[in-house]
Parts: C-alpha cells; structure tokens; sequence
C-alpha cells in the first residue's frame, strides 16, 4: 500500500498511475467506520425500535423544544422527504406532536410528548455507550482529535 505523506501545510505529491488503492481512500475509510458505528448501535437500540436518525430526531425536538420538520431536517442534516418520514413515523408511535405555528396557521411546529421524553431520556445513556462502544479502539486523545476533524469537514 502506498501511503503518500506530507508535512501538514504542504501539497501531497500527484499520485501515479497504479498507485490508487482503494483500502486507502477516505470515502472507503468513513464508510467502514459508519458501518461500525451502525452495527454497534443497532446491538444497543435494538429493544427501542428507533433508528439512529429517529433517535437523533427525537433527540433533536427535545433540544429545540419546538421546531418545524423544515427546521429539523436541515438540524439533523436531511432532505425533506426523509424527514417527513422520520416525523411521521415518531408522530404515529406517540413520541411527538403536531401543533399549529401561532405566527403562520400554514405550518406546523413538532414537540416533544411526556412518552417521548421518558424514551429520550431512558435512551440518553445508551447513546452515550454507543459513542464509547464506536469509540473504544482509540485513546483519549484519538477520540478528541477525530471529533475535531470531522467537525472540521462538516
């Protein structure tokens, strides 16, 4: 494997005909370790029957108190047609409601029901122990510093 590296402010040499190995490409990289992540939180969520974007969506409202499902979908970084669904199956499991915005009889605002926020909260923890479970190959360190980087390219 051809591992091309640089000083941190300096251009990587142009790679050469051959030299493209796909273990090595970041897109490869970040699929493995959402993979990972996805695994570990379907062993943790399983019992809950939410989604990571569910349970981020739920999460979500909660945080935000009220909020509109436009809103929410660009908070939680999803097009519109998947948040509507991600709201609508929430809704139709009791862990939301729909209320009308008073400043625009057009739209609605979603919050958080009493049955939501007990699930939210019983649920909080386990979150946590997915992102130590994702997490538990790096140290203290590694985890700090690939929080920072990929903030950094979102």
């Amino acid at each position: 494997m051809s591992r091309q590296t640089t000083s941190e402010d300096e251009e990587p040499e142009q790679p050469q005909n051959g030299d493209y190995h796909v273990d090595d490409q970041i897109g490869l990289l970040i699929r493995r370790a959402h993979q990972r992540a996805s695994a570990i939180f379907a062993q943790h969520f399983t019992h809950s029957g939410l989604s990571p974007l569910q349970f981020t969506a739920l999460i979500k409202i909660r945080d935000e108190g009220r909020v509109s499902q436009n809103q929410l979908g660009r908070l939680v970084f999803v097009d519109p047609s998947t948040i509507m669904g991600v709201v609508a199956r929430l809704h139709d499991r009791g862990f939301i409601r729909r209320l009308p915005d008073p400043r625009d009889k057009r739209r609605m605002l979603l919050t958080i029901t009493s049955t939501g926020l007990k699930l939210a909260e019983d649920l909080e923890c386990v979150g946590h122990e997915v992102t130590r479970a994702t997490l538990a190959p790096l140290t203290m360190s590694e985890r700090a510093q690939l929080h920072d980087l990929l903030s950094k390219l979102n």
